[in-house]
């Protein structure tokens, strides 16, 4: 980062840090803080800005992983381009997405702004009418095409981490319901929830959370179908890419039991599913001898930094009794393993039992008695002791937080006409959930500033690492707030776009940081 912006950045820290000290009072507490004077208005002569300066950023990432021409290569669904490529159309959606945008409409607000046009070197982009015309050419072939030419960039990302990024990928599956009253929308079905509406397929990427397939489907179908396919197609993929270890996770419904042995047999897979509880299991378990069980201990989900604080009073439980509910309480979890072969399958595997012993209130019988309930999980890893395959598998849970920020973005959305004109919108809105994860991966681990003593670069190195885990982990809406809705003025000087940051937040170094990573790229 130029030394220049380093100390504006700091000089507009400290100025926003006194302004927001406590202790900075006004001279006249009589008046309320707001009593400004009454703005005036004027409209610029030449020069232009945006609300959303940081998408910017987006777009030399995409230059960065030559996104555009792997999207032109291998898309082809125009004769004649008049005057816009495959790739306009599938980043116009994805940095829709990027800006806020919910619908197809709010593309009619990205035309009207010079400055984000000019931010592209664009004359104009697609209006909405034109994007929902785009999705309806899309084929099934077509839609494998832009998904091999994302794939293609993913890689390029990818080549750029450290060595212990590529120790195991974590692949899971899971489905969503995608709720639509629309009547003249071709492929809904009613689901299982009593809904109309689709039910795509997501396979992603434990970790970064990335979006690796996206496959939508007809609201009736079930949620594992088509997922060992998907499994493949990421195994395939992230073989490509170097990784060790392959661990494909899903609920009960994905553990398919004739693709179990195929993907025991291939060496580098392991998997981990939720087992559906049948009564041939649960005699097994009922079984299993008390020295084969173990408490389930849990770690616990975070660490006090400072003092504990008094939990404040339960309000629930009085209201369980007061209308009748039956109150059902964990007492404790006991964990035990036994093989198991499943018809379609000829090896054995090893079936994690998870015991949870309850405590049950029942108003109505006005008794209490205690109960207990299965959970079973199935896997071909024979190294983890039983309760870290039960950990791994909760863990899972994770890719609801992740399908939630899909729906945050609206990528889970079905706004054009057809099956397979909404799965084309899906995958290239969710493009920019996957951009997000990338700008993430982009940002360096080591230190390249000379000078410094070994313990303050490892220490600086460490602080790094965590910079970019958190910025992982944050969520789409304030990623979109503190990385693209950027208030900027846009100058253009001959061959050159500046994009002039007009405000500042604490994650502008970061945001730097990565400007000049892409303005000196590195070498993979």
């Amino acid at each position: 980062m130029k030394q220049s912006i380093r100390k504006r950045i700091a000089s507009r820290k400290r100025r926003l840090e006194r302004r927001l000290d406590k202790y900075n009072f006004p001279d006249d507490l009589s008046q309320p803080m707001m009593r400004g004077p009454t703005p005036r208005f004027e409209l610029a002569e030449r020069g232009v800005g945006t609300a959303h300066g940081g998408i910017a950023l987006a777009y030399q990432l995409v230059r960065e992983v030559g996104l555009a021409e792997a999207i032109d290569r291998r898309l082809v669904l125009f004769k004649v381009h008049l005057p816009y490529h495959e790739s306009d159309h599938v980043l116009n959606l994805a940095f829709n997405a990027l800006c806020g945008g919910t619908c197809l409409e709010d593309l009619e607000l990205r035309r009207q702004d010079e400055a984000y046009l000019n931010l592209f070197g664009a004359e104009r982009i697609p209006d909405p009418t034109t994007a929902g015309d785009f999705c309806r050419r899309f084929q099934e072939s077509h839609l494998d095409a832009l998904q091999d030419a994302i794939d293609e960039a993913r890689l390029k990302v990818w080549a750029q981490q450290p060595p212990e990024f590529f120790e195991e990928a974590c692949i899971e599956a899971d489905g969503a319901l995608v709720e639509t009253a629309a009547e003249t929308k071709e492929g809904i079905e009613y689901s299982y929830k009593g809904l109309w509406g689709y039910h795509p397929l997501l396979v992603t990427l434990a970790g970064t959370g990335e979006v690796l397939r996206l496959v939508n489907r007809s609201g009736n179908r079930p949620s594992h179908e088509g997922a060992a396919r998907r499994f493949d197609e990421c195994i395939r993929l992230c073989r490509r890419a170097g990784f060790k270890k392959m661990r494909l996770r899903g609920d009960t419904d994905f553990s398919q039991t004739k693709h179990l042995d195929g993907w025991h047999e291939q060496g580098d897979v392991r998997f981990v599913f939720g087992y559906d509880n049948i009564a041939s299991l649960q005699v097994l378990a009922d079984d299993l001898p008390t020295k084969a069980w173990q408490l389930l201990k849990r770690p616990a989900k975070y660490v006090v930094q400072t003092k504990p604080r008094r939990k404040p009073a339960r309000v629930k439980p009085a209201l369980v009794e007061a209308h009748g509910f039956k109150d059902i309480r964990l007492v404790d979890e006991w964990v035990a393993e036994m093989k198991y072969r499943p018809t379609a399958c000829r090896h054995e595997y090893r079936m994690v039992v998870v015991r949870k012993n309850l405590k049950v209130r029942d108003p109505k019988q006005g008794r209490l008695f205690n109960d207990y309930v299965y959970f079973f999980y199935i896997t071909n890893d024979g190294d983890g002791a039983a309760e870290e395959i039960v950990f791994s598998a909760n863990d899972r849970c994770d890719q609801e937080n992740q399908i939630a920020q899909l729906r945050s973005l609206r990528a889970l959305h079905a706004p054009v006409d057809t099956l397979l004109s909404n799965a084309a919108y899906m995958l290239m809105t969710a493009l920019a959930w996957n951009l997000k994860a990338w700008l993430a991966l982009s940002l360096p681990e080591v230190v390249t500033e000379g000078g410094q003593r070994d313990a303050r670069r490892a220490e600086k190195e460490t602080l790094l690492k965590t910079e970019k885990q958190t910025l992982l982990k944050l969520e789409f809406r304030t990623f979109v707030n503190y990385f693209v809705r950027l208030p900027a003025q846009v100058v253009k000087t001959g061959r050159r776009i500046l994009v002039r940051l007009l405000g500042w937040n604490r994650w502008q170094a970061t945001f730097f940081r990565l400007a000049e990573r892409f303005a000196h790229p590195q070498r993979c």
